[in-house]
């Protein structure tokens, strides 16, 4: 169950972009990302996901989900990848890996409580280059 809402979720935010992203949210869901303060509160998260579909492409991929006892919450994990292009009109990409708490609402539809990602960490051979001299 908790795929196939990650399923749906993914293809509505690949067809719509932010406006999609934000929609499947709970009024008091919290969105982290890397280097940036925690987006508290659907409103909030309304204002930060502003991109649209034709400039950044966000996919995502669970490799794992996970119901609680209860089975009102759960949680799904995996990989992502946000496409764009820079200034220059080179292409960016960005990936890491992702986790969503999911949460069934007194309505009985399932939105998202947490969304958190975190960027691959640098290759291995990147991070301790000293500049050439």
């Amino acid at each position: 169950m908790l795929f196939d809402l990650e399923a749906r979720f993914a293809k509505d935010v690949r067809e719509r972009g932010g406006a999609a992203f934000a929609d499947w949210f709970a009024e008091d869901g919290v969105a982290l990302n890397n280097g940036q303060a925690p987006l508290i509160g659907r409103v909030a998260i309304v204002k930060g996901a502003i991109w649209d579909p034709k400039v950044y492409q966000l996919t995502w991929t669970p490799t794992d989900a996970q119901m609680g006892p209860s089975g009102d919450m759960g949680y799904t994990w995996g990989h992502f990848e946000g496409h764009s292009k820079d200034a220059a009109g080179n292409p960016l990409t960005t990936s890491g890996r992702y986790m969503t708490v999911w949460r069934r609402e007194k309505d009985g539809n399932w939105k998202v409580v947490l969304d958190a990602g975190a960027n691959e960490p640098a290759s291995a051979g990147d991070c301790c280059k000293l500049p050439n001299s």
